[in-house]
């Protein structure tokens, strides 16, 4: 039963890797179908790439980190319980590297390349694995520090503060820093609107974050003895929750509409294990219509060029989300109990603190050094062509 119980632990977190690394082509393809189509191809690559190099320098760096171990021992000890640590680090890996996915979002359309990819290493090996490892390892007793000051843990079933709001706040420095793109806002005031490109693909990535999304929180269990259906249904809610308040909000624009259910997902992460289903359809109706008002206000009153609105989506609502652990995940709200406000509040600032610090060190340190930014000319010939010299749809074949 024992070997039974190895084998099918995991099966089950392995499955959950599969999921997770499937929302990277959501991430991808959201990117792809917001940006204009000649940067099309760019974003495709970015999220390749950076998931590429996260898991290198998730591998080598991160996870020890955060946890404490390494895999340089050999290939006999790693494959002991059926593997179940080197899939387990796979899952983790899955997590880590929705951090790059997010900034590029963020940062789109006139980034550079290279530097991008530095600030993906650094990150993934450093700046993320220290606030994993406090949040989900007790690393440093801060955990023990929150539970004396605030009588409970600070709590994070799936990462609405330690992925999606240190991924947010990571990334608004980085557009600050970068500025916004040419021509976005003019000195005489008025602004010029770039449209999404495809709102098919920008459906297609939303679609696939959304089903990804349930191996996301379901899989976060890690064994398969402490599955709960209540986490999926959980998730079911605040997803429709999102879009039902982004379709109200957003007047039927198809990017708030596609949007909301990301928004509802980022928020129920934290709480998805203590929540009544009731309360995860109001935490993600609440992150709706934090992302639609918060978008539409960074982006033309304080003209924060943030081209997927991860700020608002992932920064805002994570951090929602680990408020909302504390209120809804309460038994006076319907939830399970064993998580206080104040826990939730002291964790989800430490967080949003961190990744903010993160952002300026990193991406100001590069800005520095290589700078961040493509030229002006290669911004308006557009990343595509600048960087990888072809469009997404080239006009026409070359014939011999």
């Amino acid at each position: 039963m024992e070997a039974l119980k190895q084998g099918s632990d995991t099966l089950f977190i392995l499955l959950g890797g599969i999921m997770v690394l499937a929302m990277h082509a959501g991430f991808a393809f959201l990117e792809l179908g917001t940006v204009r189509k000649k940067n099309q191809v760019n974003a495709l690559v970015k999220i390749l790439s950076d998931f590429s190099v996260s898991t290198v320098a998730y591998f080598l760096v991160g996870y020890a980190v955060a946890y404490g171990t390494n895999f340089f021992v050999g290939a006999e000890q790693l494959a002991a319980r059926n593997g179940y640590e080197l899939v387990k680090f796979f899952f983790l890996l899955t997590f880590a590297a929705a951090i790059p996915a997010i900034i590029s979002g963020g940062i789109a359309e006139r980034a550079r390349f290279g530097p991008q990819l530095i600030a993906t290493a650094v990150i993934v090996g450093l700046v993320y694995p220290l606030f994993e490892g406090v949040s989900w390892n007790r690393a440093f007793g801060v955990q023990d520090w929150i539970h004396r000051v605030a009588g409970h843990d600070f709590h994070d079933f799936a990462g609405s503060v330690v992925v999606h709001a240190v991924g947010g706040w990571l990334a608004l420095p980085a557009v600050l820093l970068l500025g916004a793109r040419s021509n976005r806002y003019r000195k005489d005031g008025a602004m010029s609107a770039h449209p999404p490109s495809n709102i098919p693909f920008l459906a297609l990535g939303a679609w696939i974050l959304t089903v990804g999304w349930f191996g996301f929180n379901v899989m976060s269990a890690q064994t398969i003895d402490k599955v709960s259906g209540l986490v999926a249904v959980n998730s079911l809610m605040a997803m429709v929750g999102g879009t039902l308040a982004a379709l109200a909000l957003g007047r039927n624009d198809p990017g708030f509409v596609h949007n909301g259910p990301l928004a509802g997902l980022v928020a129920v992460c934290a709480g998805s294990d203590l929540m009544h289903p009731l309360g995860a359809l109001v935490v993600g109706a609440v992150a709706g219509a934090i992302f639609v008002v918060m978008f539409t206000i960074a982006q033309n009153r304080w003209k924060i060029d943030d081209v997927l609105g991860v700020w608002p989506l992932h920064g805002l609502c994570g951090l929602w989300g680990g408020l909302a652990a504390g209120l809804f995940g309460s038994k006076a709200l319907g939830g399970l109990g064993g998580v206080s406000f104040g826990a939730q509040a002291i964790g989800s600032l430490l967080g949003v603190a961190w990744a903010v610090l993160g952002g300026v060190v990193v991406y100001g340190t590069l800005k520095l050094i290589l700078g961040l930014r493509l030229s002006q000319e290669e911004e308006y010939e557009g990343a595509d062509l600048a960087i990888h010299r072809i469009g997404s749809t080239p006009e026409r074949e070359a014939n011999w």
